[in-house]
């Protein structure tokens, strides 16, 4: 099927989306090209890809487009001992260009013909995890040899109670559905993972509870599918920036990455970036409809042209305003122990994010050198975080034994600690913006030291300016909390705010108390 309206005015040939990836892991297999088409010596010994495209066109009678092709055999790469070449896969595509139908030929294939025994599918939201979730049991009931290796029973082997969702096969292959938490996938272990909407996970929670829970199974798969975000997409960013590393390095490592997109910077009204993006165009949709969403985001400019890059050209989206230097940000990590050198200058605040699901406390003390050094104590996520934040406050002044414990005076964490027994919390003497503008200062001018921090990282990369109408700002805490920016900048303020620590009395042996020392 090909819908061809469009056609490339240099050449004059027809616009369609691209079959290759722009950005891809090679094959480590070598040799002379093999049946995939795209001139790789990839073979069905060498890759279970190309079983997945047979039982997608001969089983299912739902054959798998050309890009679907091409990723379901890169993707299934295997080593000489048989397992998956790739532990993780990512795959990034732009939207409506057929994912969802690559996740329902995949995991039926991983479930009736390869009989992993549980498979785990992640999203935003369960909801959406159950997209693919349904279709792959819908076209299982109605491909008839499939049917027939399916439970009998009115449910047929699927089971909808909440928190619960789950399909059987009779071979006891389970086809399980989480949202993306730090929760899904624990106690479990798995033979494949799904992560749907991998660049909306904002933290290393559910990656860690899903990946993690592969560790005992030799040959399992991680699959991550996504259009892109911008700098909150902690977990999507580092594994994209590690396989590219590893693409330029030659490195043979276990993780791959097969992404569909146009270059930083390209120009959304050249067809030739919409189609590196956009595989099923001209295949699947007519490309002059992408076109004409392109002029009319570009004629809109604003955060309208920044989601159409996101969502249809998988261009990361960057900070319009940051609040913070990122290079600067960079040139202030270090290595440091906690801050048991820094007794008696250490401040601590605690912030709570605008969503109410995390929390954070950090730490804060001025270096003999004059930097501010900052640091995570502790966080806390889901429902209660703020509260068992307060909780643990008693416990954390007796570990870390800080002068004075803070929180900012406006903003979800205002209320946090209104009554603990034993801990004195002090509200920020000044106004956010002060707080907020004195530590990107700070940080400009390399006088704050942090070490390796995702959580950190993640939200200061994010942080945008909030400007009100004197020009003063603040960080934004749009589209995501900013509790641990918020935390470690109040902490900074408070630290920088005490006076010196008390000079430390010796007495000379045998000096008796009050006597004066000569």
């Amino acid at each position: 099927m090909m819908l061809v309206e469009a056609v490339d005015n240099d050449t004059g040939a027809p616009l369609v989306g691209s079959l290759m990836p722009r950005l891809f892991t090679p094959p480590l297999v070598t040799g002379p090209p093999g049946p995939c088409g795209c001139g790789c010596a990839l073979t069905p010994l060498t890759s279970y890809g190309f079983g997945a495209d047979d039982f997608a066109r001969d089983t299912l009678l739902a054959p798998l487009d050309p890009w679907q092709r091409f990723a379901a055999i890169h993707a299934g790469e295997l080593l000489p001992d048989g397992r998956p070449r790739f532990r993780r896969v990512i795959i990034v595509v732009a939207r409506q260009n057929g994912k969802t139908h690559l996740l329902v030929v995949l995991t039926l294939y991983w479930m009736f013909v390869e009989q992993q025994k549980t498979i785990l599918g992640t999203s935003t939201t369960t909801k959406y995890a159950a997209e693919p979730w349904q279709k792959a049991f819908d076209l299982a009931l109605a491909t008839e040899d499939l049917e027939a290796e399916m439970p009998p029973g009115r449910m047929r082997g699927m089971r909808k109670k909440a928190s619960e969702e789950q399909w059987r096969t009779v071979d006891g292959s389970r086809y399980l559905i989480v949202p993306s938490n730090e929760e899904g996938g624990r106690s479990l272990t798995l033979n494949r993972v799904v992560a749907d909407e991998l660049s909306r996970q904002f933290d290393y929670g559910a990656y860690a509870a899903a990946y993690y829970a592969m560790r005992a199974v030799d040959d399992a798969q991680y699959f991550g599918l996504s259009t892109p975000l911008d700098s909150r997409s902690v977990v999507f960013n580092d594994f994209r920036k590690l396989a590219l590393g590893h693409i330029k390095d030659g490195a043979q490592e276990r993780l791959g990455l097969f992404e569909w997109s146009a270059e930083d910077g390209a120009d959304p009204l050249d067809p030739r970036a919409m189609a590196a993006a956009n595989p099923n165009a001209g295949h699947r949709y007519r490309f002059e409809d992408l076109l004409d969403d392109a002029r009319e985001a570009v004629t809109a400019g604003g955060e309208a042209l920044i989601k159409f890059k996101t969502e249809s050209m998988c261009i990361t989206a960057k900070n319009a305003d940051p609040a913070i230097d990122i290079a600067a940000w960079d040139g202030c990590a270090a290595e440091f122990d906690g801050f048991t050198d820094l007794r008696g200058r250490v401040a601590l605040v605690l912030d709570v994010g605008k969503s109410g699901q995390h929390a954070t406390v950090y730490a804060a003390a001025v270096q003999p050198d004059g930097r501010v050094r900052v640091g995570l104590v502790e966080e806390w996520t889901g429902d209660g975080c703020a509260d068992q934040a307060m909780r643990a406050l008693p416990a954390i002044r007796v570990r870390v034994r800080p002068r004075v414990i803070g929180r900012l005076p406006n903003g979800p964490g205002a209320a946090a600690g209104a009554a603990i027994p034993g801990v004195t919390i002090e509200e920020i003497r000044g106004d956010l913006p002060q707080v907020c503008m004195s530590f990107a200062e700070l940080v400009e001018g390399r006088q704050v030291v942090h070490g390796p921090d995702p959580l950190l990282d993640g939200q200061v990369s994010a942080a945008e300016k909030l400007t009100n109408t004197s020009g003063s700002w603040v960080f934004s805490r749009k589209g995501g909390d900013c509790d641990a920016l918020y935390a470690a900048a109040g902490a900074a303020h408070m630290a920088r705010s005490l006076p010196p620590p008390p000079a430390l009395k010796y007495r000379r042996p045998g000096q008796r108390r009050g006597e004066q020392a000569t």
